[in-house]
């Protein structure tokens, strides 16, 4: 009887951003820094939305779920990135591998899906004002909420399947920081065009789709935004606009260059530079051009730290 699973392998070893030892502390007192900025800035605003009851709207409503997503997506990865900088044999085991992938997959998903709801939030928030609590009301607010969440789950759990049933055999080293799906592919010794293909046609449903949602919502809202009278009104419709589209930007341009090409065309180390942007970076940056920048986020602040908010 033919055994349909040769995979031999028990673990895997990452190469890691550098195989220098005197960048080794540097780098680890780099990123320990980053993921405290990504833990406390999205908390932060965690703790603002809840406290602040000015801040409980549908668009801080989808803000707090961003702010979970980033903490959940980040630390899948930083805790392991961060102790294997002091270890010389970077190692995660088969098992702990798989659930590196459907964690990581599952909050990245989610995320592509909540910020094109952001984008229809925006879109109707600007397109009818006088409507805007009534059409985006908490009962919908809640299903577009928890269907991100869901589809994350559940298109995750296909993508990790279609991985891990590949075959690992004796080549064990990845070209990455942590576990992803491209970087295993380029790993397997056996044929990888079925799981290809799986990932393709669910990256068509996470990426492709939610982004041509995004330009379309974004190209009404131009034309709604440019169809208000007052000049102040345009540039407070542009300013609540503009921060959502450069974190969109930011997630899926990246997301795209890592998941969309196909592997022939992918080279590990370009993808590992991509990944390092949105498993790092834009968590870090998005409360700072989500939030801080906003005035009632502002005044949320100020009121947690007692101060008037006139000062």
């Amino acid at each position: 009887m033919e055994n349909t699973n040769l995979t031999s392998v028990t673990e895997f070893i990452f190469l890691g951003l550098s195989s220098q030892p005197e960048l080794q502390l540097l780098l680890f007192l780099l990123f320990l820094m980053i993921y405290l900025l990504i833990l406390m800035g999205n908390l932060l605003i965690v703790l603002l939305i809840l406290r602040d009851s000015r801040l409980h709207t549908p668009m801080y409503f989808f803000l707090t779920n961003l702010s979970s997503i980033e903490i959940c997506f980040t630390s899948c990865v930083f805790p392991q990135m961060l102790v294997h900088f002091f270890a010389q044999r970077k190692s995660i085991s088969y098992s702990c591998c798989v659930i590196q992938v459907y964690t990581s997959l599952t909050f990245g998903i989610s995320e592509c899906f909540l910020l094109s709801v952001m984008a229809y939030d925006r879109f109707v928030a600007i397109r009818e004002p006088l409507r805007y609590l009534i059409s985006m009301n908490w009962g919908l607010c809640r299903i577009l909420a928890a269907g991100s969440w869901l589809g994350g789950f559940i298109i995750s759990t296909v993508d990790t399947v279609a991985t891990f049933q590949l075959t690992f055999c004796q080549d064990n080293v990845i070209n990455h920081f942590f576990c992803e799906m491209p970087a295993l592919m380029h790993l397997s010794c056996t044929d990888t065009s079925q799981a290809e293909l799986v990932v393709q046609v669910f990256c068509i449903f996470t990426l492709f789709c939610p982004v041509t949602f995004i330009i379309l919502s974004y190209a009404h809202i131009i034309v709604a935004v440019l169809r208000i009278r007052s000049a102040q009104g345009r540039r407070k419709a542009f300013s609540t606009c503009s921060s959502h589209l450069l974190v969109v930007i930011l997630f899926y341009g990246n997301s795209i260059f890592v998941y969309m090409k196909p592997q022939s065309l992918s080279s590990p180390e370009h993808n590992k530079i991509a990944s390092m942007f949105y498993v790092t970076f834009t968590p870090a940056l998005n409360p700072l051009i989500y939030s801080f920048r906003n005035k009632e986020v502002q005044m949320a602040l100020r009121k947690l730290l007692g101060k008037p908010e006139g000062a």
